[in-house]
C-alpha cells in the first residue's frame, strides 16, 4: 500500500470522519509505531507502520457499509452516550460499528445516514461540498407574525434571515398548506447551523411543531417507516457523491 494521509487512513478504517481524526491527532491520542503524533497532514504507510488510538491498534477496513434510518424523535444522534439516553444506533442493531453522518436534533425526525465510511461522512457534512438537505415543516403562526404576511414566507426565507452566525438562507421553499394558524412547507438548504430551521422560523414568528428531514442531496427518505432502517444500494451511494 502506498503512503496516505493519517486522517484518511483513520477515516477509511471506520474510526471517525476525517475532521474527527484531525481532532484525535491534535489531542495526542494517535500513535504511529512508538511515536505519538500531534501534527496533521503527515503521511503513513499502513503496511509498514502500526497505528494506534488510545493504545488500541487500528486496522484498515476492506468493506464499507451504508444504511439509512428514518429517525424518530426522542433519539440522540450519536453512537455513544455516557448518560444512557436512547441513541440512533440502538435502532440499527448490526454487529459492525456504525456512525451517524451529521446531526438530527433530539426533537427532529427523518432521514439519517449511518456508515463506517469516513470519506462519505466528510463529503456529506463538510460545508465546502454544499450538500442540499430538504425538510418538511409544520409550524404555528404566532401573534408576532402578521397573518397578512404569510404569503411572503417564501420570500423571507429565500431572501435571508439574520442569525448570530450570519445570514441564514433557504435555497428553496415550497408552501404546501395552511389551515388557520397551522402552516406546512418544505424547505431546502445547504447551510447546517445548529437548530437553524427552528431559529429561522422563530425569527419570522413561526413555532415549529414538527420537523422532518426528507432528502440529502439526491438520496430521498421515500416510504421508509419511522424507526426502520435499510441498507443503501451501491447506485444510491454514488448519488451521495454527486
Amino acid at each position: 500500500m502506498s503512503e496516505i494521509r493519517l486522517n484518511k487512513f483513520l477515516a477509511e478504517s471506520g474510526v471517525s470522519s476525517r475532521r474527527r481524526a484531525d481532532e484525535l491527532i491534535l489531542m495526542g491520542r494517535v500513535r504511529v509505531g512508538k511515536k505519538t503524533v500531534k501534527e496533521m497532514g503527515i503521511k503513513i504507510d499502513p503496511e509498514k507502520e502500526d497505528i494506534f488510538i488510545d493504545g488500541k491498534k487500528i486496522n484498515i477496513k476492506k468493506e464499507n457499509i451504508y444504511y439509512i434510518l428514518n429517525k424518530p424523535t426522542g433519539y440522540i444522534t450519536t453512537a455513544f452516550d455516557p448518560f444512557g439516553r436512547k441513541k440512533v444506533t440502538d435502532l440499527v442493531p448490526i454487529k459492525k460499528r456504525l456512525y451517524p453522518v451529521g446531526r438530527l436534533d433530539w426533537d427532529t425526525s427523518g432521514l439519517l445516514v449511518l456508515t463506517n465510511d469516513g470519506d462519505l461522512t466528510q463529503r456529506l457534512t463538510h460545508p465546502k461540498y454544499k450538500k442540499e438537505k430538504e425538510y418538511f415543516v409544520i409550524a404555528l403562526i404566532t401573534n408576532r407574525y402578521p397573518k397578512s404576511n404569510v404569503k411572503y414566507l417564501k420570500k423571507a426565507f429565500e431572501g435571508g434571515v439574520k442569525l448570530k452566525e450570519g445570514i441564514a438562507k433557504a435555497d428553496k421553499v415550497d408552501l404546501l398548506d395552511q389551515n388557520g394558524k397551522k402552516i406546512s412547507f418544505n424547505i431546502t438548504l445547504h447551510q447546517g447551523w445548529n437548530r437553524q430551521i427552528r431559529r429561522m422560523c422563530e425569527k419570522v414568528g413561526l413555532e415549529v411543531i414538527a420537523l422532518k428531514r426528507i432528502r440529502i442531496g439526491k438520496l430521498k427518505l421515500g416510504d421508509l417507516k419511522e424507526g426502520k432502517y435499510k441498507k443503501i444500494e451501491e447506485k444510491e451511494i454514488k448519488k451521495l457523491f454527486l
